[in-house]
């Protein structure tokens, strides 16, 4: 358990490992290596977008690609999604557009409109409350008798969460068909993985739940797949949940509100680069025959095309009103919000 899974090594090359499957078809591989660029490109955008004034946060997902998206790539789209903050790569590969992205960091009063038609529950800003939420939208499945599973993604810090404790012990006793996908990216904001837990690692909590335990290089976007497919095969089968830990790294700091550089030392992030989980498979996919001069060309036109596309969505687009807020905690507004967003207008006047 403690030594992660690993297909592609930090070379490109493929590792020892026997136990999963390599042979995913071309086309997979390819489509897999163009979400990763793109998510990437992605990225800077939305950090270059907040720079420039026009998101109010937000919170990079650069260096996690790998584990995102292999994660998200193997699931059906019928199954359902719990995203913290983090996963824009979830988001692309399940098909949500950067724009309806770009209202939660601006913060629309909607917090990203048509989530749910993708089987993708809001994000949720509260540490790892989501967590209870995918376990209860399992058990309901369960109930209804659906082939469908959920996955609830969680960072390391939400681990020393209560309501992630909750969640697992109550999904391995019901044996609900969800996968707990932990990425490790090693800070809780300022506080290192070391200060999260006593134990050798997150994936050996399992046990104590009654469910299996896996740790997996969440740089290794081949390994992420398989080991998610594996636990996704798991819950269908009825043999309940399964807690994945991806050994992963957040490259940049935790939001763009945050400095890094108090917390954590060049020499960590230089060591974490050269494991750069995109070079590791752009390696693979060269070695493979598979990296053209083609298909380059088609995943920088679609990224310049998605990146346009953001930021016409955001750029001088209106700020949302605040007091928007008010209108939409109930079906009709109570005497006290009324009273609340009234003070409000009056303070911005």
């Amino acid at each position: 358990m403690d030594q992660p899974v690993q297909l592609v090594g930090p070379d490109g090359t493929a590792t020892a490992e026997s136990r999963y499957r390599r042979d995913l078809p071309p086309e997979t591989l390819v489509w897999l290596y163009e979400n990763l660029v793109i998510t990437r490109d992605l990225d800077v955008e939305f950090v270059n977008l907040q720079r420039q004034g026009e998101l109010a946060l937000y919170a990079s997902c650069r260096g996690q690609e790998a584990a995102q998206i292999g994660a998200a790539a193997c699931l059906r789209k019928t199954d359902w999604l719990f995203p913290q903050f983090r996963e824009l790569g979830v988001f692309l590969v399940r098909g949500i557009a950067p724009a309806q992205l770009a209202a939660v960091w601006r913060g629309a009063w909607h917090g990203g409109l048509d989530f749910t038609s993708k089987c993708c529950a809001p994000i949720a800003i509260p540490i790892a409350t989501h967590a209870l939420h995918a376990v209860g939208a399992a058990m309901a499945a369960q109930r209804l008798g659906e082939d469908s599973l959920t996955v609830a993604f969680l960072g390391d810090g939400a681990t020393s969460e209560g309501d992630s404790h909750e969640a697992m012990n109550l999904a391995a006793v019901e044996k609900a068909p969800c996968v707990f996908y932990i990425q490790n990216n090693q800070w809780a904001i300022s506080v290192p993985a070391s200060r999260q837990y006593a134990g050798p690692t997150i994936a050996h909590r399992a046990i104590g739940y009654g469910m299996p335990g896996i740790r997996v290089d969440g740089n290794d976007i081949l390994a992420c797949y398989e080991v998610m497919a594996e636990a996704a095969e798991r819950a269908r089968a009825g043999d309940g949940p399964t807690l994945i830990e991806a050994v992963t790294y957040r490259m940049e700091p935790h939001t763009t509100s945050d400095d890094a550089t108090r917390y954590r030392t060049a020499l960590e992030l230089e060591e974490w680069s050269a494991r750069d989980p995109i070079a590791r498979f752009r390696t693979y996919m060269q070695q493979a025959g598979l990296l053209t001069e083609r298909l380059e060309t088609r995943v920088q036109a679609r990224s310049a095309r998605l990146r346009a596309e953001l930021r016409d969505s955001v750029v001088g687009a209106p700020d949302p009103d605040p007091s928007e807020l008010f209108d939409h905690v109930y079906a009709e507004i109570t005497p006290l919000l009324s009273a609340q967003r009234a003070q409000l207008r009056s303070e911005m006047a």
